[in-house]
């Protein structure tokens, strides 16, 4: 099965939380909230990929912060592993190019609070910057959730 497909199946079993709301949008935030970031990057990339509108760095940027959080979590899993333990840095690098390209839609776009997203991903880089790479702040048990304003 293509990636195209497998996307196609994944997101016709997620419901839309709200009427103009894309399966996938919606999907990026299932995924992410589950731990499944890999996932959620690639629901939203089918989205992005097709997306011709103002909003392709939006999601864009979201793509590149669940990256992000693929590098902190495989790290967390296998801090001994000669390529996953190497994650941190790339991580930081992530979530700083997907705050480039969506802070500009701030404060709020789409149902998200852009500002607060941002400010918590610049803190997590800045402390992967301080720790010299050497501290993990992933946790499963504290792993972030995204809410889109106005749902439950």
């Amino acid at each position: 099965m293509k990636k195209s497909e497998r996307m196609r199946a994944c997101v016709s079993n997620l419901a839309a939380p709200e009427a103009g709301i894309d399966p996938c949008y919606a999907g990026y935030f299932a995924c992410f909230n589950a731990g499944e970031y890999y996932e959620a990057h690639d629901v939203l990339e089918h989205l992005w990929l097709q997306c011709t509108d103002e909003n392709r760095l939006f999601y864009q940027g979201l793509i590149q912060i669940a990256g992000g959080f693929v590098h902190l979590q495989k790290q967390f899993l296998h801090p001994a592993h000669p390529k996953h333990g190497l994650r941190m840095r790339p991580a930081a690098r992530l979530l700083r190019l997907g705050v480039a390209n969506i802070q500009p839609y701030g404060p709020e776009h789409l149902l998200l609070n852009v500002r607060e997203l941002c400010s918590f991903c610049e803190g997590l880089a800045a402390g992967l910057d301080a720790s010299g790479f050497e501290v993990n702040p992933w946790r499963p048990e504290s792993a972030p959730q995204l809410r889109l304003l106005g749902l439950k």
